[in-house]
């Protein structure tokens, strides 16, 4: 009895989640041909996002995230974990979300745009890429993260629905006199 009411919570949890798809070219293209706001959509990310930077001497503000003792070196990590909602802000280019899952600070945003390779799936985008990792600025200062982070996308609760009028008749019937 106790194994059926849990699989019962657990069927009635995963029906009220929402239903999350990844965000694409395609989505953008349908929001612009709807003239729709992107600032109206809840989006998510797909997999934890690392940043991290090394913290210069005499620095003594930390803004964001933890320190963490690397090879000797103080190093501050921001960590955005799988499924973090964030927000759009405005778009830095065409096809260009700016994205902030910071619930206070509007200036510690992410940038993402579709990426052929990807199926035109909205990625994070860098400032630069080498094999192993990528510049990104996040508020003011600017962090590296792992190649890894570049397959992070955006994932929004997107429902399709068509504007179909139906119009219906249901005679009763004739009989003869």
């Amino acid at each position: 009895m106790k194994t059926l009411f849990s699989i019962l919570v657990l069927a009635t949890i995963i029906s009220c989640a929402p239903s999350l798809s990844y965000y694409t070219q395609n989505t953008h293209d349908s929001l612009v041909r709807d003239d729709s706001d992107p600032g109206k959509i809840q989006f998510y990310v797909s997999n934890d996002i690392i940043l991290w930077r090394e913290i210069s001497k005499g620095e003594s503000t930390i803004s964001n995230g933890k320190i963490k003792m690397v090879n000797g070196r103080e190093v501050e990590e921001v960590i955005i974990k799988r499924g973090t909602p964030g927000v759009y802000l405005f778009s830095p280019q065409k096809k260009q979300y700016a994205i902030c899952f910071d619930p206070n600070d509007d200036s510690k945003y992410l940038i993402f745009g579709p990426l052929e390779k990807t199926g035109d799936r909205y990625v994070l985008l860098a400032k630069e890429w080498d094999r192993r990792k990528g510049k990104v600025t996040y508020g003011d200062k600017v962090y590296n993260t792992s190649a890894e982070s570049a397959f992070a996308y955006l994932m929004a609760s997107v429902t399709k629905t068509k504007n179909t009028r139906v119009s219906s008749d249901t005679p009763s019937g004739r009989k003869v006199q």
